[in-house]
Formats: structure tokens, C-alpha cells, sequence
């Protein structure tokens, strides 16, 4: 049987994994290109993603990474100049099917950006900006799905007194926690997270590695980060992409340790070499 229609499921014992079969693959990947202008971003990129799990995406810049999450919810769709061609599955459906509606797709896989996304209004507009817009939450429950997103990004305690004050008062670290509360408010599946910590500080950043950990007991984690030192600290299973006649393409996925110790490609030994 392909190991890549199983889900895995990684332990780590005395610094080494063992691999167990368990259900399906929340994410698949298949047959990934993408192109713009006739330039090639990514080229046959495969991939499977376990449920409950980080998952994080290394390689150097300018090999594609973002590109990935963007094609993995379809914000793809929003570059008209992006061609994109293979297939995304979310629990074995394709994302692309013609039924599938892009703001449902990314209401059950959600994006935290490098820098905060801050709406103009209060922390509380802010929080329910999605559910509000979606009308998939009933208006006399907005204020408690605020209470419950803002404590699962460990942010109620700060803010709980505040929450008509605006946003833009917040510190950048509790400005990325807000955005993360209003993905969250959404209870997707799937958080999609590209470089969520390069803009804040040592302490910001570590709270937020430390809801990394927490979350994966409910969500599924996509990482992308150029920290190998974050990726050790927070990911289960890890994927490098570098490049390879201009194009990003996947070349090792293994348990955290076992990549970023002893990777079998050559060439994520060198991306590995210079960037750690």
C-alpha cells in the first residue's frame, strides 16, 4: 500500500522515530506546480500532513514556501498571474473541486501572517471580523466565541477589560495573538502560519511557540519559518524545499531530529550548513 494515502504519526524515543499508521492524511499534496510570467515558482511538489501535528516548511528564501500555504487555502486564487496545476486534498477532497467554495475553505483553514493584520476598530471587531462576516455564528454568541478565542491565544487576561479599545494600541506580539484569536474564532481545522514570530520580539515569540504546542491537541499546524532552532523547538515532522533549476522543490520530508541531523539530500545538507 502507498504510505502516502496513510496518515503517520511520529514518536520520539531516545532521539529516533518510529512511524505508525493511523487514519488519513488531513492535507495532500500532489503533483504541486506553480507558475507565473512562464517562471516556474514550485515544481512537483508532493506532500502529506498529519492531523494534530506541526508540520513545519524550511528551505531558503525566494524557494516557494508561501506560495504553498497560499495554494493549500486558495489565496492563490486572489494572484490572477499565479497558474497553479496538481491538486490539494483536505481530508481527501479536492480543494479545487468547482463545489468548493474558497471562504468556506478558508474559514476551515486559517492564515497567520508575518506581520500582524490588524483591522481598524476595537480588540472585540476585530476578534469576531470573520464569524460576522461568514453569519455562521448566531450574534448573541459573538461575545462568547470572543471569550474562548482570545483565552485559547492566551490573550483574555490582557485585554479582557479593554475590549472596546482599538487594536492598534496593542503591543505587535499581542497584535499577531489578536489575529491568531480571530483565525481561531472561526475553530478551523488547519492554521496555516508563515513566519509568524519574524516580527517580534524573543519573549512575544516564545509565547507563541509555546500555542504552538497547545493547539496541536485541536488543530493542525503549518509552519513555515526560516528559524531551524524554532523548527527543532516546535515541529513534529518537517519538509524542506530548496531550489533546483529555478524552481522550489520538496526534497526530504523525516521527524524533525532526523532532517535537520542527518538529512539524506544533499542539498538540504547545504541549505542546513549555512543556515543553522
Amino acid at each position: 500500500m502507498d504510505d502516502r494515502n496513510l496518515s503517520r504519526k511520529t514518536l520520539q524515543r531516545s532521539g529516533c522515530c518510529v512511524m505508525e499508521t493511523v487514519s488519513p492524511p488531513i492535507l495532500s499534496v500532489h503533483n504541486l506546480n506553480v507558475s507565473t510570467s512562464g517562471r516556474q515558482i514550485l515544481r512537483n511538489v508532493h506532500l502529506d500532513i498529519v492531523p494534530n501535528q506541526v508540520f513545519g516548511i524550511i528551505g531558503p528564501s525566494g524557494a516557494g514556501k508561501s506560495t504553498l500555504l497560499k495554494c493549500i487555502n486558495r489565496l492563490s486564487d486572489l494572484v490572477p498571474e499565479l497558474r497553479v496545476t496538481g491538486d490539494v486534498l483536505f481530508h481527501q477532497q479536492s480543494v479545487y473541486a468547482p463545489r468548493q467554495s474558497p471562504d468556506d475553505l478558508r474559514t476551515r483553514i486559517g492564515m497567520l501572517f508575518q506581520q500582524p493584520v490588524v483591522f481598524p476598530g476595537s480588540i472585540y471587531q476585530n476578534v469576531i471580523f470573520g464569524i460576522r462576516r461568514q453569519g455562521v455564528v448566531r450574534r448573541r454568541d459573538w461575545p462568547e466565541v470572543a471569550e474562548r478565542s482570545l483565552r485559547e491565544a492566551s490573550l483574555w487576561e490582557e485585554v479582557k477589560n479593554r475590549l472596546g479599545h482599538s487594536a492598534s494600541k496593542l503591543s505587535v506580539g499581542q497584535q499577531q495573538r489578536l489575529c491568531l484569536a480571530r483565525t481561531l474564532a472561526s475553530d478551523p481545522e488547519v492554521i496555516l502560519m508563515d513566519e509568524p514570530t519574524s516580527a517580534l520580539d524573543p519573549k512575544s515569540t516564545h509565547a507563541i511557540e509555546e500555542l504552538m504546542t497547545e493547539l496541536k491537541q485541536r488543530h493542525t499546524l503549518v509552519l513555515v519559518t526560516h528559524n531551524i532552532l524554532q523548527a527543532r523547538r516546535v515541529a513534529d515532522w518537517i519538509g524542506c524545499i530548496c531550489i533546483a533549476d529555478g524552481a522550489g522543490e520538496l526534497m526530504e520530508t523525516a521527524c524533525c531530529d532526523h532532517l535537520l541531523d542527518q538529512p539524506r539530500c544533499q542539498a538540504v545538507a547545504e541549505y542546513l550548513r549555512h543556515a543553522q
